[in-house]
């Protein structure tokens, strides 16, 4: 049977399939999900679960002219193969190829990089404004958020808006019970009472008939009747949240019900004002050990074989241990040691590896859901009782708590610790999640002092100096496997604004916040081999900087080489420079090397890093060309 993806070039072909083809293009899609990984791990059951959903979606509308924004978009995979990208699907997630998240740069079908969650209700909602505006009234404005975003406070600002403007907007809601991890809170409680048997909602519609047709009368009685019966049905009816805020709801319904979805799409693309569906769906929908285990099966390892029904056999044996495993590792010890340590989370214990804490310390594991701004003044009250908290975050996702980490903790002065995960290039996710911007936003902070472990020899004691401090500290580590620089001396104590030496050289000096530090040791190595002798410093400290160490290598050494794996602009390299100038020194030795100023593309983190100047052989060849200048000058 000839296959129907490839031959989607755009949505527009889909109204050429009859409904039983449009059921096998369901599957198909499905398979090309699973034979992408068996190449390389890529999102996978959120996409599993809105098949369904992103059919009925561009068989209803035509959003070459209607919006559409996806929430977060690691499940626009669907989306990708039927807005023309089939044929560069394999590219996925590969330097050069598709992205895992919505970009614009590759089609028009794609509205915003929606990475990051929470944002859909509010983009959607100023899409469908200016297009009023512009006297383009026709369009329609469609956002498809997660129940597990749905939490973001921003998305409560946005449906409050919209239900007070009255807004010709509709709002999907896809309800998979699930963010990365199982969704946390009251109102996933809530959402679990729409989720009820059908013997239940059967009675529910016949209590809603009989509190209809209660009458009206008197004045004392109408309003305790009145009372009583807006009382019972806000108890009974689904989506009064929802209805209180002005939008009109819809549903639940079955979101892998194709039929049923186009049916109530076409109606509800007639009609006025807030709009609110509510989709139930199966995340992994479709391979039934990712329905059963959906938070493995999320961004799971390489398939290695598969079966048939698409059964995974075998995944591809993972790698080394990484720097989030060392951190996770020190949390549990410093928790099991000190009663005081408590750990909150964004909806990520998953992939902070906080599994252990989370089973061991159940009273002092706080899973906020996607909520950072709360997760930071929440730790900022912990904190001012008397507890030891530490909010383990992506980087890329603590900026959404810019303000808290001012206003609750610096400005309170307040211990809280940040454990800034994926610090720097997280290589297939992309610009989205690259996290490099943390150095700057951390250390322009009055109170704050800013770390970065070197290697993994620094990990345990920086977490444990970090918990025994009476102000915020950041530690900021990457998605990479741990390293073990070898040193001549015994490792460095930890000691405030204090820099570790690891070799000295007359001929020039790298200075490493981070964990570049290694590639820094391999660069000084090579240029060693051609008879130059290039030292090495591991910073540690950005804020407060080793003043000392630092500027008596710029004062002295013909050339130093600032190298972290973050932004230029406000980073390290700057603090190196700002320090050396109100110390009066000659700087044009000194030399910047972090990412360039633009967001930098995915693709694999040695590739990313080579791209930037930050391999071994283009820091050798930076230094090479420096002292080779200044012989010629000479």
């Amino acid at each position: 049977m000839t296959k129907l993806l490839p031959q989607i070039k755009s949505p527009a072909d889909l109204q050429t399939l009859s409904d039983e083809q449009l059921q096998n293009l369901t599957q198909e899609i499905r398979d090309e999900l699973v034979r992408v990984m068996t190449a390389r791990p890529a999102h996978f059951a959120s996409n599993l679960g809105v098949v369904e959903l992103c059919l009925a979606l561009h068989l209803t509308y035509d959003f070459s002219k209607d919006r559409l924004i996806w929430d977060t978009g690691h499940q626009v995979y669907p989306h990708k193969l039927v807005t023309g990208r089939y044929d560069r699907f394999h590219t996925i997630r590969t330097r050069g190829g598709l992205m895992g998240f919505p970009h614009p740069g590759e089609s028009p079908y794609d509205l915003f990089m929606t990475g990051h969650a929470g944002c859909s209700v509010s983009t959607a909602s100023g899409l469908k404004a200016g297009d009023d505006l512009l006297g383009e009234t026709g369009r329609q404005s469609v956002a498809v958020i997660g129940d597990g975003a749905l939490p973001s406070g921003i998305v409560f600002e946005a449906l409050n808006n919209i239900g007070g403007m009255g807004q010709d907007v509709l709002v999907i809601l896809n309800d998979n019970k699930m963010s990365i991890c199982p969704r946390t809170g009251g109102l996933a409680n809530y959402l679990d009472n729409c989720r009820m048997t059908g013997l239940y909602q059967g009675g529910k519609r016949r209590v809603n008939q009989v509190l209809n047709a209660i009458p009206v009368f008197g004045s004392m009685a109408q309003a305790a009747l009145e009372q009583c019966r807006d009382g019972l049905k806000a108890f009974f009816k689904d989506g009064m949240l929802f209805e209180e805020l002005g939008f009109r709801y819809f549903g639940p319904i079955d979101g892998h019900d194709l039929p049923g979805m186009r049916r109530m799409l076409a109606n509800l693309k007639t009609q006025k004002g807030p709009l609110l569906l509510h989709v139930f769906t199966n995340k992994g929908h479709g391979v039934a050990q990712a329905a059963e285990d959906p938070v493995t099966y999320h961004t799971p390892p390489v398939f290695e074989e598969v079966g048939p029904n698409r059964h995974v056999v075998s995944f591809r044996k993972g790698g080394a241990k990484g720097y989030t495993d060392a951190i996770s590792f020190a949390l549990h010890e410093e928790m099991q040691n000190d009663p005081k340590v408590a750990v909150m989370t964004a909806a990520m214990c998953q992939g902070n590896k906080l599994e252990k804490v989370r089973e061991d310390f159940p009273d002092r594991f706080f899973d906020v859901g996607i909520c950072e701004s709360h997760a930071v003044a929440f730790a900022a009250g912990m904190a001012k009782a008397g507890m030891k908290p530490v909010v383990d975050i992506y980087s890329t996702f603590l900026q959404r708590s810019f303000d808290q980490i001012f206003q609750e903790v610096c400005l309170q002065n307040l211990p809280v610790v940040f454990a800034m995960d994926r610090a720097g290039l997280t290589g297939p996710d992309g610009p989205t999640h690259h996290g490099v911007f943390d150095v700057p936003y951390m250390r322009l902070f009055p109170n704050m002092v800013s770390m970065a472990p070197g290697d993994e020899n620094d990990v345990a004691p920086m977490l444990h100096y970090a918990l025994n401090q009476p102000s915020p500290i950041s530690i900021r580590y990457p998605k990479t496997n741990l390293e073990k620089v070898e040193r001549t001396d015994p490792v460095t104590p930890i000691e405030l604004g204090k820099a570790e030496v690891i070799s000295t050289g007359d001929d020039g000096c790298f200075v490493a916040f981070g964990t570049l530090l290694s590639t820094c040791v391999a660069a000084a190595k090579k240029l060693k081999a051609e008879g130059l002798n290039v030292g090495v410093i591991n910073a540690r400290f950005v804020k407060p900087l080793d003043k000392e160490t630092i500027l008596k290598a710029v004062e002295t050494l013909p050339v130093v080489v600032t190298v972290e794996e973050g932004t230029i602009e406000g980073g390290f390299g700057s603090a190196v420079l700002e320090a050396a100038n109100a110390a009066g020194l000659d700087t044009r030795n000194v030399v910047r090397c972090g990412l360039p100023d633009r967001f930098v593309e995915h693709g694999e983190r040695t590739e990313l890093l080579a791209e930037c100047g930050l391999s071994a052989d283009k820091l050798a060849d930076l230094v090479r060309s420096r002292r080779a200048a200044e012989t010629q000058v000479a």
